[in-house]
């Protein structure tokens, strides 16, 4: 197993999957500040980062050995449209978490799907990991059908994790092993519209 200093470029056919730096924080605050992609994570009501900030986060990205963060690009028109990020790194468990920000412009066209599919087969079959799990919002049926279409499986429900406009909101816990993305490799038939 090694560590997560190595940065690739993951290519598919819609999405590519490169190195995040500095130059891309003003794209991403953007995409955070989308009140869409804010709902869906978690993120509403919170105070904005400040573009300085934004650019050191994403201009450090690089120097990480623990945890992996990838801009998911656009193939067709080359735009910067989210992120996918491997981190809080288990090491003697081979395990970590997994999280997905997609703008607007990266929605509804599968680029998603083939990007995570990429992260994941990187993640399995180059690094060997062993587990990856992730947290999301009840209220994101489109990203639980995706999560369960390349292969999580639901694990148990964090009861009322969010307060969002007044109402509680449960997080749904869920993760993919080796063994079932060695069957399957994110292909699960699973496809619920």
């Amino acid at each position: 197993m090694s560590d997560f200093s190595h940065k690739p470029v993951l290519t598919g056919d819609r999405a590519v999957l490169r190195p995040l730096t500095e130059d891309d924080a003003v794209t991403m605050a953007a995409i955070i500040e989308d009140p869409e992609t804010s709902r869906l994570t978690g993120g509403a009501g919170r105070a904005p980062f400040t573009l300085a900030h934004l650019r050191a986060w994403y201009g450090s990205r690089g120097a990480q050995d623990d945890r992996l963060d990838l801009g998911l690009v656009d193939r067709a028109s080359g735009e910067l449209v989210g992120e996918l990020v491997l981190n809080e790194w288990d090491e003697p468990n081979r395990s970590c978490n997994f999280r997905v920000m997609i703008g607007p412009a990266g929605r509804n066209r599968g680029l998603g799907t083939e990007a995570i599919r990429l992260l994941l087969a990187y993640g399995f079959e180059r690094l060997g990991l062993h587990r990856v799990h992730l947290g999301v919002y009840a209220f994101n049926p489109r990203a639980l059908r995706v999560y369960e279409r390349v292969g999580f499986v639901r694990e148990g429900v964090e009861r009322q994790a969010l307060l969002h406009e007044g109402a509680w909101i449960d997080s749904i816990r869920m993760a993919i092993l080796a063994p079932e993305w060695a069957r399957h490799r994110g292909h699960t038939g699973t496809h619920t519209p």
